[in-house]
């Protein structure tokens, strides 16, 4: 599925407000932080070290399924799934910072 840059970056910025939003619960923000880091590899994997933010929209398209699968090898917890949409935009969102063209 296609996502538009700016639709894309909207998602991004939503899902690391909502995973800051869990900072409060110790346990709860230490597994998405894990499960953030796991997806994060996999993005890094996947896009490499130099990419652009329209590379980066384009990997977001097809990221729920293969961050599904990584997630759930490497950091399932009880309830990820459900937290699978906010983990993944919040990678994203910390990811694109290393685009080539990248603009606050």
């Amino acid at each position: 599925m296609a996502v538009g840059l700016e639709t894309a970056r909207q998602e991004w910025d939503e899902g690391e407000r909502r995973l800051e939003a869990e900072r409060s619960d110790r346990t709860r923000y230490a597994r998405l932080l894990a499960q953030l880091e796991v997806v994060t590899d996999e993005l890094r994997r996947r896009v490499g070290q130099t990419y652009s933010l329209d590379d980066l929209a384009r990997a977001y398209g097809s990221a729920d399924s293969w961050a599904r699968e990584a997630v759930s090898e490497r950091a399932a917890t009880p309830g990820w799934a459900r937290d699978l949409t906010t983990v993944v935009a919040a990678a994203f969102h910390t990811y694109q910072r290393g685009a080539v063209d990248y603009q606050p």
